[in-house]
Parts: C-alpha cells; sequence; structure tokens
C-alpha cells in the first residue's frame, strides 16, 4: 500500500501533496508522523491518536491535517522520509522509537517534536533530562531496562524447565547493549544462560531459533524492534515449530499465536502522544514539557500456545493477566 493511499483510509486531507500541503490555509495546522512500523500495523495507532486529537478540539480536514510516513523497517528509508517531511513545514513531527527519533532529529533542530516509545531518551544522550528535556524534542518513553528482567521472570515461571534462553535483537538497535545486560543479570539469578542472536532478515530469525531448540531447556525472548514486529508471524510459527516458550515486548505477538507479552498499551501511547501535539500546537515549547512514561502496561497470555505447548498458567498468572486469549 502506497503511502498516499494508506493517508486516504483515515479520511485525511493529508493526501495532498507536501507542497499543497504546506501551502494550505494557515486556520489548519499541519502534524506529520515518520515510523519505521508498516501501513497495517499504524492503523489502530493512528485511529486511537486521531480519536484523541477530536477530543481536543482538533477536527481533520478542518483546522488540521495528517502526513503518514511509514517505513516497514527499512531504517534507511526514516532519514529520506524525515527530509521529505520537514521540506514540507510541519508545526509538529511525531517520531516513533529510537530510529525514528534520531532521523528527526538529523532532518531538523527546530520543528517541535514529539517521540514516542523511545528506551532511555537521557541515557542515550537524545535529551538532557526527563524533567527538562531541552531542544526541540520531547515525548514518550518505551520500555525502561528492568523490563528485560521482568521477562525472564515471567518465561522462567510458566516453564521452569527452562534452563536456556536466546534474546532475539536486531542489531541495527541502539538500545541492545544495555538490555543485554540486564537480561543476563536476571539469567544469573534465575540460573538460566542467556545468548544473543543477532538477526537481520527471515533466514537470521530461522537459524536462531532452529539454534535455540538443539538443547533441551530452551526458551526465547524477543527484543522490542520494529523489524522484529514485522517478522513476527514467521517468529511465532518457528516458536510454535520447535516447541520453544517465547515471552514478546507488545501483545500483538500473542494476537497471532505467541505465548506471552509484557510490554506498554500502543494505543495509549498514542492517545498520550495527541496530548503532547496539542500542548504544542497552543504555544508550549518542547523543552518545558517533561518525558513521561506509558501509562499502560499489558500482560497478554495467549492460552491455547500454552496448552499446545504443555504448560499449565497458574491461576495467579491468569489473574494477573490483563487479556486471556483463547
Amino acid at each position: 500500500m502506497r503511502r498516499r493511499e494508506f493517508i486516504v483510509l483515515f479520511g485525511s486531507a493529508a493526501a495532498w501533496p507536501a507542497v499543497a500541503i504546506a501551502q494550505q490555509d494557515k486556520k489548519k495546522r499541519l502534524v506529520g508522523l515518520i515510523t519505521p512500523f508498516n501501513d497495517k500495523e499504524m492503523m489502530p495507532l493512528v485511529a486511537a491518536f486521531r480519536a484523541r486529537m477530536q477530543e481536543l478540539g482538533w477536527i481533520e480536514g478542518q483546522n488540521i491535517v495528517f502526513d503518514i510516513r511509514t517505513t516497514s523497517a527499512d531504517y534507511g528509508k526514516l532519514d529520506t522520509e524525515a527530509g521529505s517531511l520537514v521540506s514540507a513545514s510541519p508545526d509538529v513531527i511525531i517520531a516513533q522509537g529510537t530510529p525514528g527519533l534520531l532521523a528527526a532529529k538529523r532532518a531538523t533542530r527546530t520543528i517541535p517534536v514529539v517521540f514516542t516509545q523511545v528506551a532511555d531518551p537521557v541515557g542515550q544522550r537524545l535529551i538532557d533530562s526527563l524533567a527538562h528535556p531541552g531542544g526541540n524534542a520531547t515525548g514518550l518513553t518505551n520500555f525502561e531496562f528492568a523490563f528485560g528482567a521482568k521477562w525472564v521472570e515471567l518465561l522462567a515461571e510458566f516453564d521452569p524447565a527452562i534452563s536456556h534462553v536466546t534474546l532475539i535483537t536486531n542489531p541495527a538497535n541502539d538500545n541492545t547493549a544495555q538490555f543485554v545486560k540486564v537480561i543476563t543479570a536476571a539469567g544469573d539469578t534465575k540460573k538460566v544462560s542467556v545468548r544473543v542472536a543477532s538477526v537481520r532478515d527471515a533466514a537470521d530469525i530461522q537459524e536462531a531459533i532452529e539454534n535455540c531448540s538443539k538443547k533441551p531447556g530452551g526458551g526465547l525472548i524477543i527484543f522490542p524492534d520494529s523489524l522484529l514486529i514485522n517478522y513476527r508471524e514467521p517468529i511465532v510459527e518457528l516458536a510454535a515449530r520447535y516447541r520453544l516458550p517465547a515471552v514478546y515486548p507488545f501483545r500483538v505477538f500473542p494476537e497471532v499465536g505467541g505465548l506471552l507479552s509484557y510490554g506498554p498499551n500502543f494505543r495509549s501511547i498514542f492517545r498520550q502522544t495527541a496530548e503532547y501535539v496539542d500542548k504544542i500546537l497552543k504555544g508550549a515549547k518542547p523543552a518545558d514539557l517533561p518525558v513521561e512514561a506509558p501509562t499502560e502496561l499489558e500482560f497478554v497470555i495467549n492460552l491455547k500456545t500454552a496448552k499446545a505447548l504443555g504448560l499449565s498458567v497458574s491461576p495467579r498468572l491468569q489473574i494477573a493477566a490483563n487479556e486471556l486469549i483463547q
């Protein structure tokens, strides 16, 4: 699906060429979004964002238009789209994930940027501090690195026989090293060894999962990265084929048959993002808006998959879960 067709699905006047958008009636504000996700993945998130913007008084086509740039985990394309977006002179740019934020920061130092799902933006030196981000960017963090320990804990509770896990990562993601450190430490506590498999494509993913299955007691941890989200169906299928318990960072994995996920609620994040955009459009400066953490986390269990793996899900875990997929 081409970007222009994707925008039309949302009823957006942003289907106009970028030059026309830039020349529109000044009463209409332009909000751009750059993301490594694909069109399908962004549909429910953009819908949640648009709904919240409407609640805040921003009516698409009347006083605001949106320009959505999806890149399907092509990190190189992010720079191209960010540059093109900046040339359209948007009032605000929404940048998803660390790669999206880096592309936006390379493209502009003046246009306000609201980022989403960026882990440890201070540690990555993307902002000055959470309370006073400085510069032209503010927004929402994604995961604290401590989530890595929670993934190990959950996987061990689901299957006490696990003795080793493979952490599947994207080497292009700058957050890998910090997550590896936390997950390895948590593995030591649980007496679970951790192996890191860096993957770039479907062949790498298959090799990593197959290798994990060669020794009994294996499990998988899937790193929070847009590349792996795009490959979620083959990842879930391979985990099932090799009968490996796996913990995922996002609910989109158990929705297609993954065992369990623990992480932020994407729709909630995009509703929070709308509140940042609203404040900036009304005159607030990004440098003065504190960075926030997601307000909603979700724990999802696919009971059908647990049964297929021969795992019993304790009443405690079932009660703790936000959703049980039958």
